[in-house]
């Protein structure tokens, strides 16, 4: 026992990894120029606020660089991510 194998003896990892790429395939980077991040505390602000949004995976800040990249499943909602990122207090000025 204790194995990943079910009582049929099929292996029920196969299934979480086949959607895990499905996820990974359908999924969209776009990279925002962001005026205002200066320290931690701003990459922290921006990525609390862009991950809390509907259908976004994942959030890498730069700072000294002023990007945001958001990963989204799907394409990404442009004005709700800008909408974040003032919440934020910082500024959205484009995509990269």
């Amino acid at each position: 026992m204790g194995s990943c194998c079910t009582p049929d003896n099929s292996c029920s990892t196969n299934t979480v990894e086949i959607s895990t790429a499905t996820a990974v395939a359908d999924s969209t980077s776009t990279v925002y120029a962001v005026a205002g991040m200066t320290c931690g505390h701003c990459k922290t602000a921006v990525t609390n606020s862009v991950s809390a949004l509907d259908g976004v995976i994942s959030v890498d800040v730069d700072v000294a660089g002023g990007r945001v990249t958001v990963t989204t499943g799907g394409e990404p909602d442009d004005a709700a991510i800008a909408a974040a990122i003032d919440d934020a207090g910082y500024e959205l000025t484009g995509r990269a």
